[in-house]
């Protein structure tokens, strides 16, 4: 077997309908890089992958950054399992990830492994055709602009009131300067968003945050978003150099599990 395709939505998602053999093969590997840049995220519904088959047709599309355990990061919210949990908070805000590096990584590989009753559904927005749509004036004015991201920016929006202890936390991550439009090499441009952008270089702080908001706006209006109610054993691929996400909401004591393989990058923003 090979695969059939089936798109989610007009312009971002598509389901990827195959066995397991053809995944952990690499003999589609091309192939689905290719349909991941044109579309964004591809859904392999209830593949039912185990660490080790996952991690197997991770390394067929790119080079695994080596994080969690071996490779396997564990999305939850339970601070026994994964200690950084507290920042995971922050999901459920819409940005990308590897926010703070020149070369974020490339893409994940998600698969849900248990799911709470209550929210945990995954949004992603395609900021490629975010950007495409945008009136011509806007595109003008946007072009050039420089935007910080920042740790406080992930976090801030989460909390009722923030601590002394948060800010300082937050603070010993230094800021991230971007441009506000990535010029990707294939021609292509995006825009680089997300929670972490925080304020806009050389502009009046609440001016330019409220650009960022209208454009945060623009890129999760429904036109550019899929929404993904899960199934245990679901497995998805979203395009982290094109697409945003966030998580709905969860009880933090749900039990939900997901896990991640996260692709090395392989282009720098530009």
């Amino acid at each position: 077997m090979t695969f059939t395709t089936t798109d989610l939505t007009p312009l971002i998602g598509t389901s990827v309908a195959t066995d397991k053999e053809t995944l952990v093969s690499g003999k589609s590997a091309a192939e689905l890089r290719t349909l991941l840049e044109q579309r964004g995220i591809l859904v392999f519904p209830q593949i039912s992958m185990n660490d080790e088959e996952q991690l197997a047709f991770s390394r067929t599309l790119g080079d695994v950054i080596n994080q969690g355990e071996n490779g396997i990061y564990k999305i939850t919210l339970d601070k026994k399992i994964t200690p950084s949990a507290e920042y995971l908070r922050g999901t459920v805000l819409w940005h990308i990830d590897g926010w703070a590096d020149d070369i974020p990584a490339r893409g994940s590989i998600l698969s849900a492994r248990v799911l709470s009753s209550i929210g945990g559904q995954t949004e992603f927005s395609n900021a490629y055709a975010a950007y495409e749509e945008l009136p011509a004036e806007k595109k003008a004015q946007i072009a050039k602009l420089q935007v910080f991201h920042t740790m406080a920016g992930t976090q801030r929006d989460i909390y009722d009131q923030v601590t002394a202890e948060q800010e300082a936390d937050w603070q010993r991550h230094p800021a991230k300067l971007h441009p506000l439009v990535w010029t990707h090499r294939s021609g292509r441009k995006s825009l680089l968003l997300g929670s972490s952008a925080d304020w806009i270089d050389g502009m009046d702080i609440d001016e330019g945050r409220a650009l960022l908001a209208e454009l945060k706006a623009w890129a999760r209006q429904p036109r550019f978003v899929y929404r993904h109610e899960w199934t245990v054993g679901d497995m998805i691929i979203w395009d982290n150099c094109g697409v945003m996400h966030r998580v709905e909401p969860y009880p933090a004591d749900a039990g939900r599990l997901m896990h991640r393989v996260t692709l090395e990058g392989e282009e720098a923003i530009a």
